[in-house]
């Protein structure tokens, strides 16, 4: 068994991919291998830490390669095809979180509102403040900001998961990193 899992870890993912198509558990048991813990830490970063809902998240992931393999676009690299299966899966979950949100706002239960500014404000604090202000954008804006500096990708890379221009993802990030400082210049130091 160890050498054809030898056989199977020299194997490209496009590759895997092509013999999981044709039914071969092994190659999907190499991707599992090679991309369940990077995609577990990508998902507990881009959802705020939430654990349970990041291993969700991987699991519904690897059952969506399970049950479509054919779905798999050859023509793209797997990485950026698999990243992009998952970027829209965050998106899908920004948006759910949006509408329980506005949901518990319209049936009374508002969250609890942020302590009053201290004058020594520390880090968690702004932590917490950047995260309701991402919270407010629109998933496409959450999920670019979130790439760039949370899984720290390259424009490039932010581009070929989003799919559209590298121009567009820089002038996205110039208006997001803008409206972000002017929400949060409060917490500039004089």
């Amino acid at each position: 068994m160890t050498l054809f899992r030898k056989n199977y870890s020299k194997l490209s993912d496009e590759e895997l991919m092509s013999l999981l198509a044709k039914g071969g558990q092994s190659a999907f048991d190499e991707l599992y291998r090679r991309y369940a813990q990077p995609m577990l830490h990508f998902f507990f970063r881009l959802l705020n830490a939430d654990r349970e809902r990041a291993e969700d998240m991987v699991h519904d992931l690897f059952l969506k390669i399970i049950e479509q393999p054919h779905s798999f676009d050859a023509v793209r690299p797997f990485r950026t095809w698999f990243y992009s299966l998952a970027a829209n899966m965050v998106r899908n979950e920004y948006r759910s979180r949006q509408v329980r949100h506005e949901h518990a706002a319209y049936v009374g239960h508002q969250p609890e509102p942020l302590e009053f500014l201290k004058e020594d404000m520390d880090r968690q604090l702004f932590d917490h403040r950047l995260q309701t202000e991402l919270s407010r954008l629109d998933s496409d804006a959450q999920l670019i900001f979130k790439l760039r500096f949370g899984e720290e990708m390259s424009v490039k890379q932010i581009a070929e998961i989003i799919n559209c221009p590298e121009g567009t993802i820089k002038s996205r990030l110039f208006y997001i990193t803008k409206q972000l400082g002017t929400k949060l210049a409060i917490y500039k130091p004089n």
